[in-house]
């Protein structure tokens, strides 16, 4: 069994995005350790995937819930994406669908989304918890 405190994030498959989010979530959410889930513009894929692909990164969540107690899931976009190229606007929009999609799941935890802008800063843009 793991020790110590999680969250999980569902991300780009971008490496850029990576450290940003996981220190991001550390210091904002006080947590020891980030679980990632990576998808190509996860965003899209939350609001315009297939009941399949959506239902395979819900188990990824589910373990991560399961197995690692987190209590705060953030699904993650950014600027400059090959997997999703839209504008800042759209992707934000769709983040903000997607944290949706993930509450709808009823695992019980917070939901956060999150932008990774230009300068490789994250922005939170959405919280279940309403901040």
């Amino acid at each position: 069994m793991a020790t110590g405190t999680f969250a999980a994030a569902i991300n780009c498959i971008d490496g850029r995005t990576q450290r940003a989010v996981i220190a991001w979530m550390e210091h904002n959410v006080g947590v020891q350790y980030v679980d990632l889930i990576t998808e190509p513009g996860p965003e899209k894929l939350l609001t315009q995937g297939t009941p399949a692909q959506i239902e395979d990164v819900k188990r990824k969540v589910a373990v991560s819930v399961n197995a690692h107690h987190s209590q705060v899931v953030a699904l993650a976009a950014h600027h400059d994406c090959a997997g999703n190229p839209v504008t800042a606007a759209e992707h934000q929009a769709q983040v903000r669908q997607g944290a949706q999609v993930i509450a709808g799941w009823g695992l019980g935890v917070r939901v956060l989304g999150l932008w990774v802008n230009d300068a490789w800063q994250v922005e939170q843009i959405s919280d279940s918890a309403g901040g």
